[in-house]
């Protein structure tokens, strides 16, 4: 699978109750923490480069980051960027997950995982004609994004409401991690499928 050579920016929702006690929460509905919200409306003072259409996952924890971070701004809600479902291992620590692409008994395959994500990142780059897609969604989006763009899911778990921005190159794509207001960190490149 092979994404159009646009650029996009997926930004993971605030800290959850899951994420601050460690349990594995995919298509759980956990709940943003105090904190979480306090990151997500923060985001709202940042300054984007160019115009912006938002893409967000229907999970709650996602809309609410939206909502906190682009209070003037419509969202679109994107089926295929909910979290990935981890059948019988949600709400379980997160040292008992299985190995990502192994299929979790009663959950989604990592295979069936990226082709949604691949479409829906698609779909935001045609349906935003032109401008920059975000969308605000999981760890597991972005971890599919950086197999999808980079051939690897794994390395650091992605930050919470930490935009990272994926653009191609000639033959290669490059995440990067916009950490602050004014500074931008390159924080890998590679070959497409490499």
């Amino acid at each position: 699978m092979t994404l159009p050579d646009l650029p996009f920016v997926v930004i993971r929702h605030g800290e959850t109750n899951a994420n601050r006690e460690g349990w594995i929460a995919g298509r759980i509905e956990a709940q943003l923490t105090q904190a979480g919200q306090r990151a997500a409306h923060s985001l709202s003072d940042r300054e984007w480069p160019e115009e912006i259409v938002l893409f967000v996952s229907p999970q709650q924890r996602a809309q609410l980051t939206a909502q906190l971070a682009f209070p003037q701004r419509p969202l679109i809600t994107l089926d295929g960027l909910r979290e990935r479902d981890w059948g019988v291992f949600e709400g379980r620590p997160l040292a008992e997950a299985p190995p990502r692409e192994a299929t979790p008994d009663k959950g989604e395959p990592w295979a069936d995982m990226i082709a949604r994500v691949a479409a829906a990142i698609t779909q935001a780059q045609a349906e935003a004609a032109g401008a920059l897609p975000v969308l605000v969604a999981h760890s597991g989006v972005i971890r599919a994004a950086r197999h999808l763009t980079c051939g690897s899911a794994h390395g650091p778990t992605p930050a919470n409401t930490t935009p990272y921005l994926f653009t191609p190159l000639t033959g290669d794509w490059r995440e990067t991690e916009l950490t602050t207001q004014d500074a931008i960190f390159q924080t890998q490149t590679c070959k497409v499928g490499g």
